[in-house]
């Protein structure tokens, strides 16, 4: 029989389940509503769905790198347990591989092919295998002439809580190498703001600015002296966040910009470094805090 969208949506509506399964549990069941919520928990599809409302905080970020192309994915799931499961591993690692084909965002990538499949659909069959809610949340891509990966806090080759990535303009590449993962260890220590101060978000520098200036003007100096303090202190402000004017970890006595510049000397070359891309694992995201003994409390209250 035919299955028309207002029965997808819902199935949707009551299970969660993605579109194309809903539409195959159907198509399997001839419409049967019932047998088709039943066809989907079966298939641990609607099981997966349930748990999509719990917070994915933990998981791995994975790097990939070929040629001039550098990706960095971040994979969520709920526990740091199953972060450490050998086929969330395997499955992070592919995605990781397939994102080095996509240029454009998260979404692009959740739809590209993977196995026969969508990555996002991949992912959903796993959430449905492992039990625990998961998410493609974040891409980047970087491009240059040579391109370097780091990954802090490694639990298996090129995955773990921190993935950065640092794209160098050489006519060396293979010489860029060394000092590129010297300078993305930099960047995962220091988690700059942006690569220089043109690349400043114009809202975050005025709000710096602003916060700076009050601060000046509680010392009671005139306005010309205050501006010129404004000045010292936003430059100040710049060498501590954009990547090129930071002091280098591993040389405080360079920034960034001149350590690569003098790798490239070393070499009989320019080296210069065009973008960076940093992913640490749950940044930004609010986990759910259990009070178990405000729980206790309340249940002895009721």
């Amino acid at each position: 029989m035919a299955i028309t969208a207002a029965q997808v949506k819902e199935l949707r509506d009551s299970t969660g389940a993605g579109m194309m399964d809903a539409k195959k549990a159907l198509t399997e069941t001839d419409g049967d509503m019932e047998a088709a919520v039943d066809w989907l928990r079966a298939k641990g599809l609607a099981k997966a769905a349930k748990k999509s409302g719990r917070t994915a905080a933990e998981g791995l970020a994975a790097v990939a790198t070929k040629g001039g192309v550098g990706v960095v994915v971040e994979v969520n799931s709920e526990t740091d347990f199953v972060a450490r499961n050998a086929d969330f591993q395997s499955m992070v690692a592919e995605i990781a591989q397939v994102a080095l084909g996509v240029e454009g965002d998260v979404e692009a990538l959740k739809a590209a092919p993977m196995n026969g499949k969508t990555v996002a659909e991949i992912i959903t069959d796993k959430v449905a295998t492992i039990g625990e809610n998961m998410g493609l949340r974040r891409f980047e891509r970087v491009e240059a002439d040579a391109v370097s990966a780091y990954v802090h806090n490694a639990v298996a080759p090129g995955m773990g809580k921190i993935g950065v990535l640092v794209a160098i303009r050489t006519g060396a590449p293979a010489a860029a190498a060394e000092i590129g993962r010297q300078v993305a260890m930099h960047v995962a220590a220091t988690s700059p703001a942006s690569l220089s101060e043109a690349d400043l978000d114009p809202a975050l520098v005025e709000r710096e600015k602003q916060v700076l200036t009050e601060q000046a003007r509680e010392s009671g100096k005139p306005d010309s002296v205050i501006d010129k303090m404004i000045v010292g202190r936003m430059n100040k402000y710049f060498q501590e966040v954009c990547l090129l004017k930071q002091a280098f970890v591993i040389n405080p006595d360079l920034t960034v910009e001149a350590a690569v510049a003098e790798a490239g000397k070393a070499v009989g070359t320019e080296m210069t470094v065009t973008s960076f891309a940093r992913l640490a694992v749950g940044e930004g995201v609010e986990k759910e805090e259990e009070d178990f003994a405000a729980e206790v409390a309340k249940t002895l209250k009721g």
